[in-house]
């Protein structure tokens, strides 16, 4: 393949410069690309031009429509493999598995496949890394273009030995042939012509390796830069390093709704080094170590003055949303069935703001290069961010590249561009490279959160203890797993948006951890005002036999009949169930209660989870381990405070998540269904964990606990 097809497919694209690849062992340009990699066969396996896929990237789950050829697998005539994808890996183990992807499709061990992420420049535009889309949507594109892949070496080979490729059978990067032929990957690279093969559309029926044939996925596969992550070489986007690049730091407002009246910036610009930038609002300093940029940022932020605004305080929250409720809070329309029903209940729960609280802050380093600039930061939507740094400086897409190093943690909390913005205008005020890192405090207080909600809830059971009537309201938390699973003659579920005194956004799960611990707490409810087991209770009512299956298993493993018969002062038992994109959650745990000092402490989860075929046993196990214990700060001890625009509890010292000696014994017991797809796993196995701690906490106490993180004064 000639060199500079890359840059002669992107209109008024001339990336000739170097640009470290943070991350990886191969510094990439975008027309030396082939060149760095080793000479060879850019196999591109997509389905649009990759021009035109970079105009695209809004930051769907879905990414791009992709009808033509563009980037996808490189093979070097030293045999190496490289395959390109838009994904992140933030700690949730994507680059193992669609490694694994990548090594069952072409046939070779996964140490073969060497997996180039998240750069705008480089990779298809495959969506956002959200919404659990990796497994069901990313994996299969990933494989279908090295499937494809395969099948034109195989091809490429059968013309050859002018044979039929089915004659030919292909092991660790080796086609064998008919007389004890053989020739490898890197043989083909080497081929004369053989790269404009690859110039053409995908080619038809492609076929994916069937379940039952799999080698490499269904196993349990190790992250491919373990030993960089044990022995601390990894580097994320905190550690990069430019040639004279400085450190920035941001002017922010003392609290929420304020506006910058008046500052006086002489007494910054009279420091040595010291680069001051101010557009509109917008106040950085850059200076050779972040010491001297702070310094300097202090220096300026006695001098400023602002216009505050009111703004309300999270102990009035609750009814700030309900009071601030667009639209009417719609009245229940079974409320004269209700009052025929044998019983009848209706409850409010109540889910605070909570921070996403990753490992590694908000970071960006952003360069320019005239026009041009290069971003490397923390984000799980690469090309979104692009296009919103575009539009920041009125760019066109092909001069804005995003580089997304391997990052500490996301949680559906980076989503969006800010810190690359901010170090983009502190770079070209510059005129030098920026790195711009995020604290503690501005992450807690900058960034968005997951949504507080008020959840109403009515529901009655006839004289047979059935559900006849259910009407769910969620006020500004979101939709997502709002109706019940359960069967249920008339039900209702609706949303009512409100006017968030805070920033929101994606969270884990998103809104389902705020509706499932709502319902399944009321399921709890009905099962003790029916007198029936809660298990047994669910199980009436439940006609999904997925859902069925995993609340099943999770219940004989735990020995629910035996423990929720087992009454012991102040300890109790606790279960709940739920879906969600595709996948199916159970858990049941046991805690206990110090009602003196208002203490919960959980001392066993037993999780069911089940997602169709598994990929990767041993990186399922890990997500709902995480899942579990993220869930647990949640349901115990996480809520943001705040007063006066101002967050109170902006650091790990008073906002408390989730310890090493908090984490309970965790049993996961995973159900494979090798008949049904692979679904996601990043958000659903977040979502029991909240009610079945609620609904143990009434099992000891008598308690009914129906807030997020759990009172019980």
């Amino acid at each position: 393949m000639h060199s500079d097809l890359l840059s002669d497919q992107i209109p008024g694209a001339d990336y000739d410069e170097p640009v470290e690849r943070v991350g990886y062992d191969f510094g990439l340009t975008r027309r030396g690309f082939v060149q760095i990699l080793g000479a060879g066969l850019l196999i591109a396996v997509s389905d649009a031009p990759l021009w035109a896929q970079r105009r695209g990237g809004r930051g769907s789950f879905a990414g791009a429509p992709v009808p033509n050829v563009a980037a996808r697998v490189h093979i070097g005539k030293d045999g190496s493999i490289t395959v390109m994808t838009g994904k992140v890996e933030c700690g949730q183990g994507s680059r193992a598995e669609l490694t694994q992807a990548a090594a069952e499709e072409l046939r070779v061990p996964t140490a073969r496949i060497q997996l180039l992420m998240a750069d705008t420049a480089l990779v298809p535009d495959d969506g956002m890394t959200a919404g659990s889309r990796t497994s069901p949507a990313s994996v299969p594109a990933v494989r279908k273009g090295c499937a494809a892949a395969r099948k034109l070496l195989l091809q490429v080979a059968a013309d050859q030995w002018k044979v039929q490729p089915d004659l030919l059978r292909v092991q660790d990067g080796k086609i064998t042939g008919p007389e004890g032929k053989e020739i490898t990957y890197a043989d083909l690279a080497s081929l004369d012509g053989v790269a404009h093969a690859f110039e053409q559309p995908m080619p038809s029926g492609v076929t994916l390796t069937p379940l039952t044939e799999w080698k490499v996925l269904g196993t349990a596969v190790a992250r491919p830069n373990r030993e960089e992550l044990v022995t601390g070489s990894q580097d994320f986007p905190s550690d990069i390093k430019r040639p004279g690049m400085l450190h920035g730091k941001i002017l922010r407002a003392p609290s929420y709704g304020a506006t910058l009246t008046s500052i006086d910036l002489t007494p910054a610009r009279s420091m040595p080094d010291v680069v001051v930038v101010k557009d509109g609002s917008f106040v950085g300093t850059a200076a050779p170590t972040a010491y001297a940029a702070d310094q300097a940022l202090q220096a300026i932020a006695k001098t400023a003055e602002w216009q505050t605004v009111p703004h309300p305080s999270s102990s009035t929250l609750f009814d700030y949303l309900r009071e601030h409720a667009r639209g009417q809070i719609p009245a229940n329309p079974f409320a004269e069935d209700m009052q025929k029903a044998s019983k009848s209940l209706k409850a409010t729960y109540h889910v605070s703001y909570i921070q996403h609280a990753p490992m590694e802050p908000r970071s960006a380093c952003a360069e320019w290069d005239g026009e041009k600039v290069t971003v490397w930061m923390s984000t799980q939507n690469p090309f979104g961010c692009r296009n919103e740094i575009a539009r920041a400086f009125s760019l066109p897409l092909e001069r804005v590249r995003v580089i997304v190093p391997d990052f500490g943690g996301g949680f559906g909390g980076k989503h969006t561009a800010e810190e690359g913005i901010e170090a983009a205008r502190l770079a070209k005020g510059a005129g030098k490279p920026v790195a711009l890192r995020w604290t503690r405090e501005e992450e807690f207080t900058w960034a968005y959160f997951r949504p507080a909600g008020v959840i109403d809830i009515e529901g009655a059971i006839d004289s047979d203890n059935r559900l006849c009537c259910w009407h769910h309201v969620n006020i500004n938390s979101g939709r997502n797993a709002m109706d019940t699973p359960y069967r249920v003659e008339k039900k209702r579920s609706q949303y009512v948006d409100s006017q968030p005194p805070l920033r929101h956004g994606s969270y884990r799960g998103l809104a389902a951890t705020a509706n499932i611990f709502a319902r399944e707490s009321f399921m709890d409810e009905l099962a003790a005002a029916a007198g029936v087991d809660p298990l047994e209770f669910r199980l009436a009512h439940l006609e999904d036999a997925r859902l069925r299956a995993v609340l099943q298993l999770a219940a004989d493993k735990f020995d629910w009949k035996q423990k929720s018969s087992a009454h012991q002062p102040n300890t109790g038992v606790g279960l709940a169930c739920g879906t969600e994109k595709g996948s199916f959650v159970a858990a049941c745990c046991e805690v206990s209660v110090d009602r003196e000092q208002n203490k919960i402490t959980v001392h066993k989860v037993t999780q069911a989870f089940e997602c169709g075929a598994i990929l990767n046993p041993d990186g399922l196990v890990s997500q709902n381990q995480g899942a579990i214990i993220m869930g647990m700060g949640g349901a115990l001890r996480e809520a943001i405070a705040f007063e006066d625009g101002k967050i109170t509890n902006a650091s790990f010292w008073k906002y408390d998540v989730p310890r090493l000696r908090d984490v309970p014994e965790i049993d996961v017991q995973l159900l494979n269904r090798p008949d049904l797809p692979s679904a996601g796993a990043g958000e659903t196995p977040i979502m029991a964990i909240a009610p079945a701690i609620a609904n143990a906490v009434y099992h000891a106490t008598g308690i009914r606990v129906r807030q997020m993180p759990i009172r019980l004064g």
